[in-house]
């Protein structure tokens, strides 16, 4: 009887999980963890990324960054992120290729029922470790939503809310504005 081949001996799983889900053709897929999960959206959760989007547009235009879901490497783990929103400067935008959460001035995730607790714990957890400076949790279960600032090692240090939908979250430099999240309600 001869069992299924161990692969695992020579072969650098993180560096194969991420070179795989680039070359995925037909959808978006992120790695969490280690696992690979498709994503796939939903129009009420495509609504809640959209308030954000539609009230940070402009100054993150003022700040010369652009604002999308492109993919974020988290070197060393076997993570590999595509958050609903990330906004980085527009030069680091062009090279293409996946950039480090340290390289944003803010991330957005929305949860959704297939990865709430991922959103609330995982990435926290991790967007902390690898330095993203600002994250904003929209938790649609909750119905809350969250601002962690003041990245360690970790987690943040400083965090603002739960709020509930309705609510007006401050979010603080560079951005300096206040999100009306009342057409959450």
């Amino acid at each position: 009887m001869t069992g299924a081949p161990d692969y695992s001996q020579g072969i650098d799983v993180e560096h194969a999980l991420k070179f795989a889900v680039q070359r995925i053709r037909g959808g978006r897929v992120q790695i969490i963890e280690g696992i690979i999960e498709p994503v796939s959206p939903t129009w009420d959760h495509e609504h809640a990324a959209g308030l954000v989007r539609r009230q940070i547009e402009k100054r993150v235009g003022e700040l010369e960054c652009v604002e999308g879901s492109g993919n974020l490497d988290l070197p060393g783990s076997s993570n590999w992120y595509i958050p609903d929103i990330a906004v980085v400067p527009k030069a680091l935008a062009k090279g293409g290729g996946a950039l480090l959460p340290d390289q944003t001035l803010l991330i957005v995730e929305v949860t959704s029922e297939s990865n709430a607790e991922a959103d609330r714990a995982v990435k926290r957890r991790r967007y902390a470790e690898y330095g993203a400076p600002l994250y904003l949790l929209v938790d649609r279960m909750e119905r809350s939503i969250t601002l962690f600032s003041e990245p360690q090692k970790l987690g943040y240090t400083d965090v603002k809310g739960p709020y509930p939908f309705g609510a007006v979250v401050q979010l603080p430099a560079p951005f300096d504005l206040d999100l009306d999240t009342s057409d959450l309600v």
